[in-house]
């Protein structure tokens, strides 16, 4: 019988949790690090088990999108400034629900999103949830289009203002 491995005290104790944030679920990458998902955070842990130290450590808030190539074990997580993408490797997904909490942490996060088409491409303006329960509005603008541009930024402030009315956020 496999047993699940499990996260390392020493890699447990560089990931202080603060307030109410609660450790949901960790996987071993093939190099040896560790992803680990809190309520709050998603961190990438580098090193071996005897000196793993935080390569990345964000909230929720800040992926734009995630996706798990089940056949490559990939986890692929992009983040809402541009900043390189993630894509650990992980060294037994069948024996972690990281994939599956994810996905679900990614889609709590996000209370209402619209994707608008602008000169150059399209933007995706939502109103996003911080661990307290916080709302903030976010616009993340695709390949190619310049928000700083008037014909863009009037279009994004529009559906800012709309979905930041649809929950209840002032415009």
């Amino acid at each position: 019988m496999f047993r699940r491995r499990q996260l390392p005290p020493s890699a447990r104790q560089v990931v202080p949790l603060i307030g109410t944030e609660r450790l949901l679920a960790s996987a071993e990458t093939a190099d040896g690090g560790w992803v680990v998902a809190t309520t709050a955070d998603l961190v990438l842990l580098s090193g071996d088990d005897d000196a793993p130290r935080v390569a990345t450590r964000r909230p929720w808030c800040d992926v734009d999108r995630a996706a798990f190539d089940p056949e490559r074990s990939v986890l692929t997580v992009e983040w809402v400034d541009a900043a390189p993408d993630l894509r650990p490797m992980l060294s037994d997904a069948a024996g972690t629900n990281l994939p599956a909490v994810v996905r679900e942490r990614v889609l709590w996060s996000v209370v209402l999103a619209e994707t608008v088409d602008v000169p150059g491409g399209t933007v995706r303006v939502a109103v996003r949830r911080r661990l307290d329960g916080t709302l903030f509005s976010q616009a993340v603008a695709g390949d190619g289009v310049d928000l700083a541009r008037a014909d863009v930024a009037n279009v994004v402030d529009a559906t800012e203002s709309r979905v930041r009315a649809a929950c209840g956020l002032p415009g």
